[in-house]
């Protein structure tokens, strides 16, 4: 009985610490981070399987920070939505002291993590955890343009794994930044829409005119806009060793124009089902997009 109840109590805190750090979002940025790392070594023998190792537990560990630290802060309300009651801290079966110990102990490995890759990488890590839980999260119940200020965090994985490559800061980190940042609006924008109704029991307001509007949906087709003209910026040559080939290009401009598709229909049809299926497509976007200009880089 001892060793049944004890297999359980391990199995519930592996559950409770996938979620509250949120473990798919850590490993999707954990994803992009190494997207960025891989982009920014000269060629494969220069790549380091320790750093990528520092990197892949170090990224982690900040977005489980940000994310155990967020629910500490919003557990009142993260209690109200349907999506969000029953997190470990939200529904009681953690204490919010337990959370911020394991906010603060991930906060202090990551750290290390990168700080032992390079200065400039804890550095960003540590704003990242500064923006997203001391200005985005109390944002979300005053204002619109807290999306706004959370894409400034959102954005900085893609280009810190390219100053984890390099400890260097440039035109290079600047683009990956870039790409991130307009994809944060479409992507978060669309989640907003679909779950509309249980954000507004929190009172959060993350759509840009705070409805499901007119507006809401042409911003929305306008960032998406924006984000392609962003993910075509390596094919131009102004970007310095960032570079993709014509043909990569042109599959990021496809790439773009299906995420424009979707947009579109989204304002074209207003649903929640439209919504969702553009935070789908966002996400592959991304994703894809990522792997397109590593596999471009390698096979130059």
């Amino acid at each position: 009985m001892n060793a049944t109840a004890n297999t359980f109590s391990l199995k519930q805190i592996a559950i409770d610490f996938k979620e509250i750090t949120k473990a798919g979002l850590a490993i999707s940025v954990v994803f992009s981070s190494i997207a960025g790392y891989l982009l920014g070594v000269v060629d494969f023998q220069d790549l380091k399987v320790s750093t990528l190792l520092m990197l892949a537990v170090g990224g982690y560990c900040m977005v489980g920070a940000s994310n155990a630290f967020n629910q500490v802060i919003e557990k009142d309300l993260d209690a109200l939505m349907d999506r969000t009651k029953n997190r470990p801290v939200a529904s009681g079966r953690m204490s919010p002291n337990h959370a911020l110990f394991v906010a603060s102990l991930l906060t202090i490995i990551g750290l290390i993590l990168l700080y032992m890759i390079n200065p400039k990488s804890a550095m960003f890590g540590a704003i990242s955890i500064f923006l997203y839980t001391s200005i985005y999260t109390p944002l979300k119940v005053h204002t619109p343009l807290s999306v706004f200020v959370g894409a400034f965090p959102g954005a900085i994985p893609f280009m810190l794994g390219w100053v984890a490559a390099t400890n260097h800061f440039g035109i290079e980190a600047g683009t990956l930044f870039l790409i991130q940042f307009f994809w944060q609006f479409p992507h978060f924008w669309a989640i907003g829409w679909f779950l509309y109704d249980d954000y507004q029991k929190a009172g959060f307001f993350m759509l840009p005119t705070g409805k499901k509007d007119t507006s809401t949906a042409l911003q929305t087709i306008l960032y998406s806009v924006w984000l392609l003209v962003a993910s075509l910026l390596p094919s131009l040559g102004y970007t310095g060793r960032l570079f993709i080939s014509p043909i990569a290009a042109g599959i990021v401009f496809l790439l773009g124009l299906w995420m424009i598709y979707y947009a579109v229909k989204l304002y074209q049809l207003r649903t929640a089902k439209a919504a969702r299926t553009l935070m789908l497509v966002s996400v592959s976007y991304i994703t894809l997009l990522q792997i397109v200009y590593i596999t471009d880089k390698f096979l130059r």
